[in-house]
């Protein structure tokens, strides 16, 4: 069967029956598309009939709903991981309660919910669905009628496909006629209160199921206006992996993307949060407040600041946390950004840059991170899995031996007093050290002599690796993003952990007091701006044996890469 980009899901089955069918109708559905694929609810369509050609009509935001959407998003993470799923509520929206309005034809019956078809994000290619067929020759019909009604509601690619899903729902159909058929929307369903204007807070990093829950939810509940604000600068300097939680632009973007896809009506203000209450204790038109059983205390904190301010307290609504099938020991058990985080260390974040003048035998890599950040000890782990160690701070103890080049232009550029020779007429870098220390410009004039000849001596080595047939090379350095040698590397790896756990362990290592840690740890770059640069994160925060783990999979996956640059660069036969 193909396989589409973007796909569109028209969900059909009784809203009682739909929980039983999700995760079989996801699975299914990701068989056909790879990206993203788009949830349109309408429970009881019948796509079957000869007669009249089916519309679209505003369903009720009912207490099912939102349990129907939590289980989808909770098992969308479970069984289809990999796909970007947004459940659409255009046409979800409380029944006027004059029947007989103009809004209604006369009919006690909402008019269409798409005057126009709505435009999404990304372009739908193929749309599927779970209506269940009664008889197999109604295909053609069935496909037809369900392209005709999803055009009607959306903007689709020319040519739109269709797939009906029944062949790998038909043991389903048993269950569900065991059950007995009810009507799509149960008269007994309980009705959700919904509010004018709406607000929640977040980081919404790598937006995930439990965000798309919760503001799925909040679109339900809104009426007119959702306030959403978004964790910035303070409040990330406690996250798990700060360095990896994506730019406060992108998760802007991502998230209107999402909610104009959602619920195009709505009136959406994105605000960036600086402290944990921000506009939802001064705005007096807010209503509700959308939380966690793991939230409910900071919106119950909203609320005792608005009292203090003269304000009425928000109703706080409460969803469900999502359980996470797959976490790992170290990782929570509810779905988190900070779990996405940690599985990200040891994978490809970005691709290398053209690195085509270099020779792809040996495979070098650039590994470099702050001071105490554990960059040794993971160079080691890759010698022994096979990679040669190249430290460049041992090749800038070679650089000060008596008649190199850069031993005779320090004494010239610092002199060559007492203070500044050992007896045996090695340069005593500590004294140097202490006469650039604090001095921008003469750093500058040290490191000019010193770094490009330790970078000649890295070539050397490099070169000595080629010539003995290795395969992968690990140049060890502190320097690398600073020295400007990522020309002489094909990927940079960095290792980063929080800057009070580097500082406890630089000063347990050096003796040094805490000042002079933190003053060590702020002449280099933040971990912030490495990360920037690298294609590979590694993370030693915690256990041995979860740092060689990520190793090993950082060592696989470059196994890969390697083999595939190599392939590409044979010349075919």
């Amino acid at each position: 069967m193909s396989m589409f980009s973007t796909g569109i899901l028209v969900l059909t089955s009784p809203l009682h029956t739909l929980p039983l069918r999700i995760a079989p109708v996801l699975s299914s559905a990701a068989q056909v598309v790879e990206r993203t694929l788009y949830v349109h609810l309408h429970p009881g369509l019948n796509l079957g009939t000869g007669g009249g050609q089916p519309r679209p009509v505003f369903i009720p935001p009912v207490v099912d709903l939102s349990s129907l959407i939590t289980g989808l998003y909770s098992n969308a993470a479970n069984v289809c991981g990999h796909l970007d799923v947004r459940v659409l509520l255009t046409n979800v929206r409380a029944q006027p309660n004059n029947a007989s309005s103009p809004e209604t034809g006369g009919t006690g019956v909402a008019c269409n919910p798409f005057p126009s078809p709505q435009s999404l994000s990304h372009s739908p290619e193929v749309v599927l669905t779970d209506f269940a067929l009664q008889d197999p020759g109604q295909s053609p019909l069935v496909a037809q009628c369900l392209q005709r009604y999803t055009g009607r509601c959306y903007v689709c690619t020319p040519g739109l496909a269709s797939v009906l899903l029944h062949p790998q729902l038909q043991k389903l159909e048993e269950e569900v006629e065991k059950e007995g058929q009810k009507d799509d929307w149960d008269s007994s369903s309980e009705r959700m209160e919904t509010y004018s204007e709406v607000v929640v807070g977040g980081t919404f990093d790598r937006l995930h199921g439990a965000h798309k829950t919760l503001l799925n939810i909040s679109c339900l509940l809104a009426n007119k206006r959702f306030l959403i604000g978004v964790c910035d600068q303070e409040l990330l300097k406690k996250k798990v992996l700060k360095e990896l939680i994506e730019p406060y632009a992108l998760r802007v973007q991502r998230l209107r993307e999402f909610l104009q896809d959602v619920k195009p009506s709505l009136q959406y203000e994105i605000v960036p949060l600086s402290d944990p209450f921000g506009p939802s204790v001064i705005d007096a038109q807010l209503q509700c407040i959308v939380v966690s059983e793991e939230t409910r205390r900071g919106g119950e904190a909203v609320n005792k600041k608005r009292l203090e301010n003269g304000l009425p307290g928000l109703v706080l609504h409460e969803i469900q946390l999502l359980k996470d099938a797959h976490h790992t020991e170290m990782e929570e058990e509810k779905i988190s950004s900070s779990s996405l985080r940690s599985r990200l260390l040891g994978t490809l974040l970005t691709d290398p840059k053209d690195k085509s003048h270099l020779p792809l035998v040996p495979y070098v890599i650039g590994l470099t991170g702050g001071s105490g950040s554990g960059k040794s000890s993971i160079a080691r782990q890759l010698e022994t899995l096979g990679a040669v160690s190249i430290n460049s701070d041992q090749l800038g103890h070679e650089t000060y031996r008596p008649g190199e080049v850069a031993y005779n232009r320090v004494l010239e550029e610092f002199g060559s007093g007492a203070d500044l020779i050992n007896e045996d007429k090695t340069i005593n870098r500590r004294a140097l050290g202490r006469k650039v220390f604090g001095n921008k410009e003469r750093l500058k004039a040290l490191t000019d002599i010193v770094w490009p000849e330790i970078a000649l001596l890295v070539k050397e080595r490099i070169q000595q690796a080629r010539e003995e047939g290795k395969q992968v090379c690990v140049v060890d350095a502190a320097v690398l993003l600073e020295a400007g040698w990522t020309d002489i590397v094909h990927e940079v790896w960095v290792t980063v952990i929080p800057e009070e756990e580097a500082v406890s362990r630089i000063m347990a290592r050096d003796g040094v007091s805490q000042e002079d840690a933190v003053r060590r740890l702020q002449s280099q770059w933040p971990n912030t701006q490495q990360v920037e640069q690298a294609n590979v994160v590694l993370c030693t925060l915690w256990e041995p044996e979860i740092t060689q783990k990520q190793v090993r999979k950082a060592w696989d996956l470059l196994q890969k890469r390697i083999q595939q640059s190599r392939e590409g660069a044979e010349p075919p036969s």
